[in-house]
Order: C-alpha cells, then structure tokens, then sequence
C-alpha cells in the first residue's frame, strides 16, 4: 500500500497566505516611501487604503502605542486651533490633514510591529532597495546618464526619486547605516553583499550635496559604531569595529578624493562644505528669522497657523521648535516636545537589551536620534520617512512592554505551580 501525506489544514494555509499578505503589504508601503517625485505620491494614496483595510479586520493599538496616538493627536490640534488665527485659509486645512495622515501611519507601523516584529526586517529590507534605487537614479541623474535623467536632480544636486535634495540624503540614510551594521557585524563572506548597496547609497548621498545629511550620516554610523563597542564585550570584536571602522573611513577618504577630481562636485562641494552659507547668516537668513520666530513665538500662544511665517517672512522656519510653534501653537509644541524626549528616554532605556529586533532597534533609534538634531536647523513635520522612524521605535518600546508584560505572566505562573507542589 502506498502511503499518503495528510493533507495540510486549511487553517494553517489560511493563516500562511494572511502572513504573506501581511507582509507583501507592509513591504510595498515601505518602498513607496522613496518615490515622492509629486505629490500626492503613490505612498499615500497606498497608505490610505492600506491603514483603512487593516482596520477594518483587525488593527489593535496596545496600552504602549496608545500614548504615542494621543500626543500626535494632540499636535494636530494644536495645528487646528492655529488655523483659528488665520484670515485667509489658503492651504492650511490640506496641511493639517497631511500631518494627521503622517501621524497614523507612525501609529500604525508601530502596532503592526508590536504584533508582528518579523516585520522588522522585511521592512529594512523595503527601505535599503527604495535606497538604492533612488539613489541609482540620483547619481544617473547628477551625470545626466540618459536623455530627461536632470528630472532626478534638483538645483543640480542629486535628488533620486524626490522633490529635495534634503530630503531624499536622510531617506537614504537608514539603510546606510544599517548595510555599515551589517559590514561591522555580519560575516565577512558577506561583506560584498552589503558594500556594493552601502557605496551606491554613500556616493547617492554625497552627490545630493546637503550638509544636513552629510552630518546625519555622519552622526548616525559614529553613533552606531560606539553602540556596538559599548554592547560587546569580546575584545576581539571591538577590535574589528575599530578596525572596520578605520577602513571604511580610509575608503571614504580615498573615494571624496576621486569624486573631487571631476571639476563640477569640486565646485559645488567647496561651496556647500562651508558650515555656514550666506543665507544662513544674512540680515534675515535663517539664524535671524530663527530669533525673530521665538520672539513672535511669545506673543502667539495659539500659534499663526501653518505656512504663514514662509508667507510673512519669504522662507519657512527650518526649525521643527519654532515650527511646532508657529504651526501649531503651544499646545502643539508642548505635544511635540513630549513626544520626543519620552521616545528618546524609553528608547535608551532599551536600547542595549539582548531581544531578537535589537539590532533594527538600534538603528532606528540612532537615525531618530540623528533626525531629532537635525530638526533645529530644517523641518520634518511632513517628512514621510521621519514618522515610519518613528513608528519603528515605538514599536521597539511596545514590544519591549509586551515582553516584560509576558516575562511577569511566566513567573507568577511558575510561583503558583511551586506553591501548589508544595502544598
């Protein structure tokens, strides 16, 4: 007689086939991320239907996620009351709305974390070909590879597939640090696998001349490499990250100096080199309209409404403070202010805990970190990336609460169990 399998249950396919939608699902929201060349960009109308979709069938948001809901919520309000003090609307209430969007999606990775943190590295993985593929277009674009590539450029900087040169540098930067993690961590077989994608985002980045991300990247693999000395303890390894560490920075060295052979990067790269540009510090450059800004700030608890300072004084506050201030009065401010420190403290709190996302933990919350200080000199209240950051650390914390959570549960358990023994 011939054996047969048993049949597999339909449950179990069932459930399969949801997993692999799941994570199809949350993979293709992550690499929309990199193409907002207009807007509105495919990344949003995606998410719309995706967060809508996956509340209707079940979306949860735990005790942990719940105080990052309500301090977003809050924001916004701010930004509502704001509008309040306007006399011509304009744009503001689409403005609002965007923020309000950007805010659940922040909510929602970080309770799609919490309940699934597999995710984790299907996402990273997302974000590092969104890296590499708009950073490709940007440096064919920068050397005008193919006939209408300048579309990928902007003020002859490489731009990729967005409509800033500063914001598609920090999009790209968390894959960079995450490839420089695995090259200082992984098997050394595999280093190719993660230096080829690493140099096509480095040279990406380098080519969108913008001093803030060079400084976030910078920041941010200086940060990541001190985490993991202080995190192991084997001499050996840390001898191999100083050692990794000086090599990439020697390769680095040697590849500015060959980038800077061509006379076009050396002019445009001396002249954004300068830590202060002229607009920066002129009669009413960005330092001055800084001052000006918290002095208004002062005299307007419920804010101006947003916009309205690039309106009144030709540029906009490129600082989130003083932008959470004049968008979205004190409470918004105070909301935001909130918000940062609490994911900052609990985030270091956990920061070096021995859990299997640790290591995509680590990352997220050092670009964050990196994000959070480059907010006073640009602002990111609408940069999609900045709250899927966001969303990623909060998601860290939840499962970290879920963990101690279930590590209680076991132990008052395993109590009961011996009290009943020896009873």
């Amino acid at each position: 007689m011939t054996a047969h399998a048993s049949p597999v249950p339909r449950a179990a396919v069932n459930a399969k086939l949801v997993s692999m939608l799941v994570a199809g699902a949350i993979s293709i929201a992550v690499f929309l991320s990199g193409f907002v060349i207009r807007e509105p960009a495919p990344y949003e109308l995606y998410m719309v239907a995706l967060m809508a979709v996956w509340g209707l069938f079940g979306l949860r948001i735990s005790r942990s996620v719940t105080p990052l809901l309500i301090l977003l919520v809050v924001f916004n309000i701010g930004g509502m009351i704001a509008i309040t003090q306007m006399e011509v609307l304009k744009e503001a209430p689409l403005y609002i709305a965007v923020s309000l969007f950007l805010a659940f999606t922040a909510v929602f990775y970080a309770a799609v974390l919490e309940a699934r943190p597999d995710l984790y590295r299907l996402m990273f993985m997302a974000w590092i070909a969104a890296a590499v593929s708009t950073s490709a277009f940007g440096i064919l674009g920068y050397f005008h590879a193919f006939p209408g590539a300048e579309m990928f450029t902007k003020y002859e900087r490489a731009a990729g597939v967005f409509e800033d040169p500063n914001v598609f540098g920090p999009f790209i930067t968390l894959p960079g640090i995450w490839l420089l993690h695995r090259v200082l961590t992984g098997p050394v077989a595999r280093m190719p696998l993660y230096g080829v994608p690493l140099l096509i985002i480095a040279f990406g980045l380098f080519l969108s001349f913008s001093r803030g991300a060079w400084g976030l990247f910078a920041f941010s693999a200086l940060m990541t490499a001190l985490a993991l000395f202080i995190q192991h303890r084997s001499g050996l390894f840390r001898l191999r990250i100083l050692l990794m560490g000086g090599a990439a920075f020697v390769l680095l060295v040697l590849a500015l100096v060959i980038a800077l052979q061509i006379p076009a990067i050396a002019d445009l790269f001396s002249t954004r080199a300068q830590l202060v540009q002229e607009y920066d510090s002129a009669r009413l450059g960005r330092f001055a309209r800084h001052a000006i800004g918290f002095m208004l700030a002062t005299e307007k608890p419920l804010g101006i409404g947003p916009l309205v300072f690039g309106l009144t004084f030709g540029e906009d506050t490129h600082n989130i403070w003083l932008k959470a201030l004049m968008d979205y009065g004190w409470l918004g401010f105070a909301a935001w202010f909130i918000m940062i420190m609490w994911t900052l403290g609990a985030g270091f709190r956990i920061l070096f805990r021995d859990r299997p996302w640790q290591p995509y933990f680590l990352c997220a919350y050092v670009v964050f970190l990196g994000h959070v200080l480059l907010g006073t000199v640009i602002d990111t209240d609408h940069w999609r990336h900045f709250y899927l950051l966001l969303g990623m650390v909060w998601g860290g914390l939840a499962l970290e609460a879920r963990h101690q959570h279930e590590a209680i549960r076991t132990d008052l358990a395993l109590r009961r169990r011996s009290t009943a023994a020896l009873g």
